[in-house]
């Protein structure tokens, strides 16, 4: 069986020190569409139970997403996460960064993190992020030093969206800038529809909606 490591933030406040955290539906939604089929294991920089996003539990009270949260499987790998710096990359054939505004907060910058994305990608493993997930990645490298978004077509929470969500004054950076200043081709749906961008072996969604489209294009990328 394929396996898959999942990455959540360890952030749990933004710049103006409001909650933050992983985006509940994010999380859920590719979860339940991999599980049957590729064994999960659950990762944060700082290990066991990074804290979810409230107003995403809130906002989401799909079938899915409740259910995650009382899922006894799920909060066993919550409460076993491993620290980064414990992952060994070579264990998986994929890496996935569930979002939430978090890890535009630590992800982005993390050593361990920025290391560990650039090894997953330049081994060629399925390297995958939803919405603000793909913060996660602006740090990683190819083997000669450029971005791995240089060239590649790549999705993620739009300037548009994060306008609408009230989001540009608790972030460091807007992702859909961002990674263009690497040389990333930024490619959209219209706010809020669903829009998964496959590139390689880069796998990126752009928000919320994107989240099982996206579980579905790892499945099927996986099982190749």
């Amino acid at each position: 069986m394929p396996s898959i490591l999942f990455v959540f933030t360890s952030a749990n406040k933004n710049l103006k020190g409001g909650q933050t955290g992983w985006f509940l539906t994010e999380a859920a939604h590719p979860y339940y569409t991999l599980a049957p089929h590729v064994d999960i294991d659950f990762a944060a920089p700082n290990g066991p139970n990074p804290t979810v996003d409230e107003r995403s539990v809130k906002n989401f009270t799909d079938k899915e997403s409740v259910d995650f949260l009382k899922d006894e499987t799920v909060q066993a790998k919550f409460a076993s996460a491993k620290k980064l710096s414990e992952v060994d990359y070579k264990a998986y054939d994929a890496v996935f960064y569930v979002g939430g505004h978090g890890p535009v907060i630590d992800l982005a910058t993390d050593p361990v993190n920025i290391k560990l994305a650039s090894d997953f990608y330049n081994a060629g493993k399925i390297t995958s992020a939803v919405c603000h997930g793909t913060a996660a990645l602006v740090g990683a490298t190819t083997a000669d030093g450029k971005s791995i978004f240089a060239g590649k077509e790549f999705t993620g929470f739009s300037n548009l969206e994060e306008e609408a969500v009230g989001g540009v004054e608790i972030i460091p950076f807007l992702l859909e800038d961002k990674i263009q200043s690497l040389g990333g081709k930024y490619v959209k749906a219209d706010s809020w529809k669903p829009k998964v961008v496959v590139d390689g072996h880069l796998i990126t969604g752009q928000n919320p909606a994107s989240s099982k489209p996206l579980g579905e294009a790892l499945l099927k990328a996986l099982q190749k």
